[in-house]
């Protein structure tokens, strides 16, 4: 069983929803990356969502579309980026960490050797935005065999076989993209989640995090209704612009604190 899914169980059988946010690696700086993941953990994140920067990330809305930038400024690369989770697990063996990004650095990098160096860094899962699930099936496969849950994602536009395909090779969790959009964008309606994820649940029993439009605690309780997981990054970037110079983790700490209140209450 993979660390995703223990956790998964843990959380249901406990009646707890999970919060999986999401960081840019190398944003602000490559050496505050670390640190930031154990604040997250600290704060109460079940799950870290580490984002590979890549220079045309367009799923992305403008926010974390610059935390890219300024990652990229500072020669951050997927190498780096699972250098860092291997760094992480110096102190963490326990907290489920997932890369998300895009194909073209998995691509350069080769997928049987990102697999096998993924694994070796402590990766547990992987979520390849460009990577559709109906031509996903070998990769799937090879993610697996080395132990990395592959994930895909769901949206209100994906037709009935795009779920089905997604159901069939996806493991860990299913991210569902809570609104027609990019990251950040504010248009989420929680009647639209609610009434189509029991269509996801139809033919998976996969965990379904949502993601996409979350930005606060009552966002994240009023979906967590529906979802076995909520997702917040475009909010949690933001945070890190604004915090003034040096308090960065306390700030994200106290807000993942905030978030991991609601959904417990």
């Amino acid at each position: 069983m993979s660390k995703i899914t223990a956790l998964f169980q843990e959380l249901r059988a406990t009646g707890k929803k999970g919060l999986i946010p999401f960081i840019t690696a190398g944003d602000p700086h490559p050496n505050q990356t670390v640190e930031l993941m154990h604040a997250l953990v600290r704060g109460g994140a079940n799950v870290i969502e580490l984002g590979v920067p890549f220079s045309d990330p367009m799923a992305d809305g403008p926010v974390i579309q610059r935390s890219s930038e300024r990652a990229l400024s500072h020669k951050v690369s997927l190498h780096s980026c699972i250098e860092m989770v291997k760094t992480f697990r110096e102190k963490d063996q326990k907290t489920p960490v997932v890369l998300m990004g895009y194909a073209n650095p998995v691509e350069q990098m080769g997928a049987e050797r990102f697999a096998r160096e993924a694994k070796a860094a402590g990766v547990d899962g992987v979520l390849v935005v460009d990577y559709p699930p109906e031509e996903c099936t070998e990769f799937a496969v090879l993610m697996k065999a080395a132990g990395v849950d592959p994930i895909f994602l769901l949206a209100p536009t994906s037709s009935q076989s795009r779920i089905q395909e997604a159901a069939k090779i996806a493991s860990g969790y299913i991210y569902y993209v809570s609104l027609r959009g990019v990251t950040g964008a504010s248009n989420l309606n929680t009647q639209d989640v609610a009434s189509i994820i029991p269509q996801i649940r139809e033919v998976s029993n996969i965990p379904i995090a949502v993601g996409f439009g979350i930005h606060d605690a009552a966002s994240a309780k009023a979906v967590s209704q529906t979802a076995d997981a909520v997702v917040i990054g475009s909010r949690i970037i933001r945070l890190l612009e604004e915090a003034p110079e040096g308090e960065a983790v306390q700030s994200l700490e106290r807000f993942i604190h905030e978030i991991r209140t609601a959904l417990d209450s």
